[in-house]
């Protein structure tokens, strides 16, 4: 057809991208209306909680964004039927972990939710239906997506018209913590796809709030090796300034002086060169993974080794950062109890999915520490979850070290022989380190992997003080 006309759109999956992504589009587009649809009752009851205080995602600034459209144009349900056969656009936001067994096991993406989206949108689309990737996918799935719904794109509808789908890929860019500010002023908005028309029906939308020449348009495949592309570049600069501040401990450099140094450059820019744990998240190490499964397959043996050597430098990292614990603490920790501040894989975000934290906290559990973990907004289920506790008895199954999960930084510190900052949680940067001091255990330590300390406060309220990147 020579155009499209928007009214009602629907997004298969509520999780951390499709969630604000429509909420940011309802706020934007008033005059459409916008489902989310999701299998997880318990997800779509939260996101329809009066109580914003138990939404299943935090970002900053969404909770106001969330009451200005929730049930006015913006709904969260469970029927995801109804809401196929109504919608004119349709978004697809599901999980693509990485494959945990057959071929490309611990490489490749999981492609099972989108088939099934795909399989749904088939059966149960009306009309003329734009199908857009938003989820983070291998490049060419769009042609997966494509031949499930040309299987019936000539069949006829309940109405009796001829199906017809535009596939487009738009990826989504958001960093956690950012996504509000990263929705609403975007440094690109890509969109991908072999129709004119589909791509301008979506780039319509977008318009209502994003300039157009932050629009780019691509083809399909551009688009969707474009975000691998996007985050493995990320997730490289990471781990190469996590390798440098190894040379910093060693040489008396020091980090912070050199990034401020290095990112002063234009070519190179500040952005992502600060050290840290490591990278965490649900994006970097999939998609590189992906981007390593795409170059084996493709039998490009050095790009691929170029890329884990990435994710080596990562765990590298986390690893190193747990012996430098046990080490400071005279080489042993077993029955030694360790504050843990910060589970979140960085702040302003409760998503733990790969954080440097669960590594960083299971290397002293092995070694016997007891810890006390605190997170201003992850939960203890989810701590204890990602710990592989049995959450009734707070046991681990290895029956190694213990752990608790606390609600204050007071509580975690209470009778500690050490504090390690994990999470750069603004509350962390005030902390009353001569009251913690006064709590713990002789000699005490902190080690901070996120610049939150004031080390000169620190050290003079009497503690032993570590910072990543530096000799001090």
């Amino acid at each position: 057809m020579s155009g499209y006309k928007i009214k009602k759109v629907c997004c298969i999956g509520a999780g951390y991208v499709g969630g604000p992504t429509m909420i940011v589009f309802a706020n934007k587009c008033p005059d459409i209306k916008f489902k989310v649809v999701d299998l997880n009752k318990a997800r779509i009851d939260a996101w329809n909680n009066k109580d914003l205080e138990k939404l299943p995602i935090y970002e900053p600034g969404l909770d106001k964004l969330l009451i200005n459209c929730r049930n006015k144009n913006l709904f969260f349900l469970t029927d995801i039927k109804s809401s196929i056969e109504e919608a004119d656009m349709i978004f697809i936001s599901v999980n693509t972990p990485t494959k945990q067994k057959g071929f490309g096991a611990g490489k490749a993406s999981d492609l099972k939710w989108i088939e099934a989206s795909a399989r749904q949108i088939a059966e149960y689309a009306k009309g003329d239906t734009i199908v857009v990737e938003k989820s983070t996918l291998p490049v060419r799935t769009a042609e997966t997506v494509k031949k499930i719904l040309e299987s019936s794109s000539k069949s006829h509808d309940q109405d009796n018209e001829v199906k017809t789908f535009s596939v487009l890929s738009n990826p989504e860019f958001l960093s956690e913590g950012n996504a509000v500010k990263d929705l609403e002023s975007p440094d690109r908005v890509l969109i991908g796809g072999e129709s004119d028309n589909a791509i301008d029906a979506l780039g319509n939308l977008y318009k209502n709030w994003i300039p157009k020449e932050k629009i780019i348009r691509t083809n399909l495949w551009s688009s969707e090796l474009s975000k691998l592309v996007a985050n493995a570049f990320l997730a490289q600069r990471v781990s190469s300034i996590n390798s440098i501040s190894a040379i910093c401990e060693e040489t008396g450099a020091d980090i912070k002086q050199v990034i401020r140094a290095v990112g002063t450059d234009s070519r190179i820019g500040e952005k992502f060169i600060e050290a840290s744990p490591g990278f965490g998240g649900s994006c970097f190490q999939k998609d590189i993974l992906n981007l390593i499964y795409l170059c084996e397959y493709y039998k490009l043996d050095e790009v691929a080794n170029y890329w884990q050597s990435v994710l080596n430098i990562n765990n590298w990292q986390k690893i190193r950062i747990s012996k430098l614990v046990v080490n400071k603490l005279f080489g042993n920790i077993s029955g030694k109890k360790i504050s843990i501040l910060g589970f979140a894989f960085k702040a302003n975000t409760n998503d733990t999915r790969n954080s440097p934290c669960i590594d960083i906290c299971n290397d002293l559990l092995e070694e016997g520490a007891n810890l006390s973990i605190y997170d201003p907004k992850v939960d203890e289920e989810q701590i204890l979850n990602d710990l592989d506790f049995k959450i009734e008895t707070n046991i681990k199954n290895n029956d190694k070290g213990n752990c608790e999960v606390c609600d204050s930084i007071e509580k975690s510190a209470l009778d500690s022989h050490a504090i390690l900052v994990l999470t750069e949680w603004d509350e962390f940067k005030s902390i009353d380190w001569v009251k913690l001091y006064k709590i713990m255990k002789k000699p005490s330590w902190i080690f901070d992997t996120r610049f939150c300390i004031d080390s000169k406060i620190a050290i003079e309220a009497g503690f032993n003080y570590w910072r990543l990147g530096s000799q001090k």
